[in-house]
C-alpha cells in the first residue's frame, strides 16, 4: 500500500516536472516570437502582384481597379465604361471563386513565400539582415500605397522592390511600378532608404529548374507506352497586340522562359507556347490555349501536360481556367485521353532559393536598377511611363 502510495507520489511529480517545462518552454518560444516580431528589419522586401479578392465580397472593387487602370487596360471613356464592365462581369467571376473555394489563394502563397525568402535571405545575406516582406497587391487589400506606408513606418534602411512577374510586362511589372511613382508624387520619399528594383528574371537557372521539376513531377504520371508523345503546352495570360505592337517585352520574355525550361528538360517532348485570358474585342496574342488543344485534338493528339509559366502561385487562372475550364470541362469535351496540370512555383524549395539569389544578387551589385527597366517601349505613348521611369533612375542612384 506505502509502495503503491510512493509510486503515485513519484508519478504525480514526474508529471507536475512535465507541465512545468511545457508552461517554460512555452514563455521562452512566445517570448521568442515577441523578440522577433520587436527586432527592426534592416530591409524589406516589396512583393508586387496583381493579388486577387480573399472572399467573393471583394469581387467587386477587384474587377473595378482593373477595368479603370490604364496601364493594364486601355478603353474608350473608361471611366464610364470601365465601372460598367467591371459591374456586368461581376457575378459570374464570383461564381468562378465559389467554385475553387470562394476566393483567390495568392495571398496565402505570397505571405508563405516571403516568409520563406527572408528566412532564407537573413542566412546568406546577415549584412543586411534582418529582412522583412511586405505584400503590395495592385487591384486588391493589401494594396501597394498601404504596404508603402507599412515600410516607411518600420524605418528601414533599404527596400527592394521585387516584381513577383518574372516577365516583364507595362500592363503588370510596369502597371505596379507606376503605383509606387504615382503614391511619391503625393507623399515625401524617405530621405535615408536605399532603393533596389528586380523588375524581371524570366531567365534565372533556377526558376527555369523549377519549372522543369513541376513537368517531370507530372510526365511520370503518364503511361510509359505515352510518356515521350505528350504534349507540353505553356500557357502564360495573353496580351492585346496592339501592346506587343508597342514594344512591349513580355511576349519575348516568355519564350525565353519556355525555351531555357525545354532545354533543361533536353526536348524530352513535343511542346508549344499559348496564350490564355483574353478579355475584350480586340485582338490578342494567339495561340489561345483551348483553341489549341481543339486543334491538337484534330490532329491525333490526346495526351497533354498544361504549365503555368508566368505565375509564380496558384490563382484563379491556373485554379479555375486551366483546372476546370481546360482539364477537366473542355477535356471531357474533346474526349481527351489524359491531361494533367504542373504546379506553379508556390514554396518549392528551388524556387525559393531562386528568389533568395535574385534579391542577393542585386544587394551586392553596383547597379540598383535593370538599365532594361529605364528604357521605353520603342512606341511608348504612355507619358505616365516615361515621367516614372525618370524618377526611378533619380531614385535609385541619390544615395
Amino acid at each position: 500500500m506505502r509502495i503503491a502510495y510512493i509510486s503515485n507520489l513519484l508519478l504525480f511529480g514526474k508529471q507536475c516536472a512535465k507541465i512545468q517545462n511545457r508552461n517554460v518552454r512555452l514563455v521562452a518560444t512566445a517570448a521568442q516570437v515577441k523578440r522577433q516580431e520587436d527586432v527592426k528589419p534592416k530591409t524589406a522586401i516589396l512583393m508586387l502582384n496583381m493579388g486577387g479578392p480573399i472572399n467573393i465580397t471583394k469581387v467587386p472593387e477587384y474587377l473595378l481597379r482593373i477595368m479603370t487602370d490604364r496601364d493594364m487596360i486601355q478603353l474608350p471613356m473608361q471611366s464610364q465604361l470601365g465601372p460598367w464592365i467591371a459591374k456586368r462581369r461581376t457575378a459570374d467571376v464570383q461564381k468562378k471563386y465559389e467554385e475553387i473555394g470562394g476566393g483567390s489563394p495568392i495571398l496565402k502563397w505570397t505571405n508563405k513565400q516571403g516568409e520563406l525568402l527572408c528566412k532564407q535571405l537573413d542566412k546568406i545575406s546577415p549584412e543586411t539582415a534582418p529582412h522583412k516582406h511586405y505584400v503590395a497587391f495592385r487591384y486588391t487589400d493589401p494594396l501597394t500605397e498601404d504596404a508603402l506606408r507599412d515600410v516607411e513606418a518600420d524605418n528601414v534602411e533599404r527596400i527592394v522592390v521585387f516584381s513577383q512577374y518574372p516577365q516583364y510586362s507595362c500592363a503588370t511589372t510596369g502597371s505596379s511600378f507606376n503605383v509606387i511613382h504615382n503614391y511619391y508624387q503625393k507623399w515625401p520619399v524617405p530621405q535615408n532608404m536605399k532603393w533596389t528594383i528586380i523588375d524581371r528574371w524570366a531567365t534565372h537557372p533556377l526558376l527555369v529548374e523549377t519549372i522543369a521539376e513541376r513537368i517531370k513531377a507530372e510526365l511520370i504520371q503518364f503511361p510509359s507506352n505515352i510518356r515521350d508523345d505528350v504534349i507540353i503546352l505553356f500557357s502564360a495570360h495573353s496580351l492585346p497586340l496592339k501592346a506587343v505592337n508597342r514594344g512591349d517585352p513580355y511576349p519575348s520574355e516568355v519564350g525565353a522562359t519556355v525555351q531555357l525550361v525545354m532545354e533543361k528538360l533536353k526536348y524530352c517532348n513535343p511542346y508549344s507556347l499559348v496564350w490564355q485570358s483574353k478579355v475584350g474585342p480586340l485582338p490578342w496574342l494567339e495561340p489561345y490555349t483551348d483553341d489549341a488543344l481543339k486543334n491538337y485534338v484534330k490532329q491525333g493528339k490526346k495526351n497533354f501536360i498544361l504549365v503555368p509559366v508566368a505565375f509564380v502561385n496558384e490563382h484563379i487562372e491556373t485554379l479555375h481556367e486551366m483546372d476546370i475550364e481546360y482539364c477537366h470541362d473542355l477535356a471531357k469535351e474533346l474526349g481527351i485521353e489524359n491531361i494533367r496540370r504542373a504546379a506553379a512555383p508556390n514554396d518549392h524549395p528551388l524556387f525559393i532559393q531562386a528568389m533568395a539569389d535574385i534579391v542577393v544578387s542585386r544587394l551586392r551589385s553596383n547597379q540598383p536598377v535593370n538599365p532594361k527597366f529605364l528604357t521605353r517601349c520603342p512606341h511608348c505613348v504612355n507619358k505616365n511611363c516615361a515621367i516614372s521611369k525618370s524618377w526611378y533612375a533619380k531614385i535609385c542612384n541619390k544615395v
